[in-house]
């Protein structure tokens, strides 16, 4: 069972012992992403998570950094979303005051040396250059600059090019300023110890004091699509890649169960009606899946899919008439039963490490501001009744609200705007 633990810098300490594991993860969340950005410093949240691994004060170099950690064989990374940024070290057990001062060094004492500044900027710019040129990585970002709009939610967490080639060291550092305090952050800890060595650690390494504790909050966005959208990313390729999906719930709506649940009956998993149809009886798709992203007042349901381009048409018809079907005639008790034991099949499964563990809490305490246990959470999909399905298919898929994104060897948008039809 977890504990929360609030340090007087404002620090929020998560704790989960497991006994089972020789390991341990201490995770660090921080409330930044791109959505916090303006324009000028859009990819200064995913820039900053870089320059993190660059060297400290104690620890000069990357490798200075890189080389402590994989002596001990140690996992470690760091992630930017557009609403949160995170740092974390997998570790053995015994050395876990080694994770507790290297995450600490780097959050509070990177030096943002400016030559590793300018040789990082090319290093971003050949990240972009590797997701727009691989359009599986890149439809999601395609997809949501499309559903959300030229808005911070609808920007790339990468920033465009134009703005990590000029974005200046004070900038960056000023950004950064605003956000990496102990009192907006989430200490995540999970795995095998004794919670009196983790609070003694956490207060060793985190509990400094910052006299700005100000929140920092983004723009809430509301959306208001009255026709369909369609749009296209030429690439001369031979398979398509599709994104068709609607804007949705935010993260608290508890509306979210039903539509967790709807998603996995449509393309969940293998035995989903888009899978069964688009790709076992039409043959017309490699893949095909569907998926929600939710952040604090909105979110999107996507349905990709990776397509034969001569019978993309077709592809997108048999969708639309799937989506079509569910909304006016809802999804069977069988169905729904079968969805509810895949998600719980699921959640057994991906809490089954302490670095999953360490995730599952911490992004609850930053982004929903409650933590459910696993269990809490399971009961509410189970009680998720056929109705609520209905009800949220009825009022999510909507012609005006369908949004149609392509990579692929077209560009005549009209052709494919005609077929957006499910009332």
């Amino acid at each position: 069972m977890y504990q929360k633990t609030k340090l007087k810098n404002g620090l929020t300490l998560l704790t989960a012992p497991l006994k089972e594991t020789k390991a341990v993860t201490v995770l660090v969340l921080l409330p930044v992403g791109s959505r916090y950005e303006t324009q000028t410093i859009n990819g200064s949240s995913h820039f900053i998570e870089h320059l993190m691994f660059k060297g400290t004060k104690k620890r000069p170099t990357s490798l200075d950094i890189t080389k402590e950690l994989d002596s001990v064989g140690a996992e470690y990374n760091a992630f930017t979303s557009k609403d949160h940024t995170g740092y974390y070290i997998k570790i053995s057990a015994d050395k876990i005051e080694l994770a507790f001062d290297l995450l600490s060094d780097m959050l509070f004492n990177s030096v943002f040396d400016a030559n590793e500044i300018n040789k990082e900027r090319g290093v971003i710019i050949e990240e972009i250059n590797m997701y727009e040129d691989n359009p599986l990585m890149y439809l999601g970002a395609f997809f949501e600059e499309t559903v959300f709009g030229d808005q911070p939610l609808g920007w790339h967490i990468s920033g465009p090019r134009q703005v990590i080639k000029k974005i200046t060291r004070r900038q960056i550092i000023q950004f950064k300023d605003k956000f990496y305090k102990p009192s907006q952050m989430i200490l995540s800890v999970a795995g095998n110890f004794k919670k009196a060595h983790v609070s003694s650690l956490t207060k060793k390494y985190f509990g400094k004091s910052f006299s700005n504790k100000t929140k920092n909050n983004f723009k809430t966005i509301k959306l208001n699509q009255i026709k369909p959208k369609v749009n296209i990313r030429y690439q001369n390729t031979q398979q398509v890649q599709l994104g068709l999906g609607v804007p949705s719930y935010g993260s608290n709506n508890s509306k979210l169960y039903a539509l967790y649940l709807l998603a996995v009956i449509l393309g969940g998993n293998m035995s989903s009606r888009l899978f069964m149809k688009v790709r076992e009886e039409k043959g017309l798709a490699y893949y095909i899946k569907s998926d929600i992203s939710s952040y604090r007042d909105v979110g999107a349901l996507l349905i990709q899919a990776g397509l034969d381009k001569r019978r993309i048409k077709e592809a997108i018809t048999l969708i639309l008439k799937e989506l079509r079907n569910v909304k006016e005639n809802g999804v069977t008790e069988k169905e729904l039963k079968s969805a509810k034991e895949f998600l719980k099949g699921k959640l057994i499964l991906d809490l089954e490490d302490s670095e999953s563990v360490c995730d599952w809490y911490g992004k609850q305490e930053l982004l929903l501001n409650k933590t459910l246990t696993p269990e809490e959470k399971l009961n509410k999909i189970f009680n998720v009744k056929i109705q609520q399905i209905k009800k949220v298919a009825e009022e999510l898929l909507k012609e005006e609200k369908l949004n149609l994104v392509l990579i692929g060897p077209f560009k005549n948008k009209s052709e494919f705007q005609k077929l957006l039809k499910i009332s």
